[in-house]
């Protein structure tokens, strides 16, 4: 509708949308976040959960809501008439830009359980969204560097017991485990000096979705392989708020996890690591092929 602004004014425009919106919310959120802090009940933090879970799809609504307002932006998007809500998830991705998470949230949005991240611990800090993301039970991780351990090897296996630690919350509400597990987004220069051997992708980092597995094969048993690409090139954060992405293209696709891949020890089992970097690099095997088909195929909207 408001698609024909000059592109610097739509980005305006749109920052101060989405500021407003994550703002409103934001405020709105803390009201059980903080009962949820308070208070140490299992039963009724659960029920805090809830309220949280819905008033941040609210934001993604409302985010969806000046996206629609303000962009021409075609959407192609396969395979979301799979997505259930009262299912737990893993979800895994390629990254090209900042966009993916909003990408991601508008169209998993109220299809899906939330979509939940894995942050660093220090990003708790953050102000206004720390807590929001605390209250969401986002997972807080403090991950050891090989040569931290080598220097403390009392310390390894730690990041694995928070890990189980964290998931423990998400037993009692349907989850979507997300994991962009490139750890960065795809660029040509980071592609020439791992030497990936994906035309489109980076070589995937098995750690986080092996410490996943272990500590919740008793809760996610399905993967959701999104696809995602820009058919004029990945854009920037700014170019989005400008309306300049032209087409977003999505492919989800559902599978069972292998259960050889379930329950078992990513630290310490050395074939068990192996088994999860198969499985990952024949996942990014056919994503490759589904990029090359993706990128060639001819525009239409959803």
């Amino acid at each position: 509708m408001l698609s024909f602004l000059p592109a610097p004014l739509l980005g305006i425009l749109n920052s101060i949308l989405l500021g407003i919106n994550t703002l409103f919310w934001c405020l709105l959120l803390y009201i059980p976040a903080t009962l949820k802090l308070l208070v140490p009940h299992k039963g009724f933090r659960v029920l805090c959960t809830r309220a949280i879970i819905w008033v941040s799809e609210s934001w993604v609504a409302c985010n969806t809501g000046w996206m629609k307002l303000t962009q021409g932006t075609r959407w192609q998007v396969e395979g979301a008439d799979q997505l259930k809500r009262e299912s737990w998830y893993l979800v895994l991705c390629n990254h090209q830009s900042w966009v993916d998470i909003l990408a991601m949230q508008r169209v998993f949005n109220r299809q899906a359980p939330f979509l939940k991240f894995f942050l660093k611990q220090q990003l708790i800090w953050v102000p206004v969204i720390g807590l929001a993301w605390w209250g969401l039970d986002f997972p807080f991780m403090k991950r050891y560097s090989r040569e931290y351990l080598i220097k403390h090897p009392e310390k390894r296996g730690d990041d694995l017991k928070a890990t189980r630690k964290a998931c423990e919350k998400f037993r009692y509400t349907p989850v979507s485990v997300m994991n962009f597990v490139e750890g960065t987004r795809f660029t040509p220069a980071k592609h020439d000096k791992q030497k990936s051997p994906y035309n489109h992708l980076l070589v995937p980092k098995a750690g986080g979705v092996g410490f996943v597995l272990d500590a919740m094969s008793d809760s996610i048993d399905t993967l959701v392989d999104v696809t995602i690409v820009y058919p004029d090139g990945a854009p920037t954060f700014w170019d989005f708020l400008c309306g300049r992405v032209a087409e977003i293209r999505m492919v989800i696709e559902i599978q069972p996890i292998p259960e050889h891949l379930k329950g078992k020890d990513y630290s310490s089992d050395g074939e068990h690591r192996r088994n999860v970097k198969e499985w990952l690099a024949q996942l990014w095997s056919q994503k490759d092929k589904r990029l090359d088909r993706l990128l060639q195929s001819d525009s239409s909207s959803t």
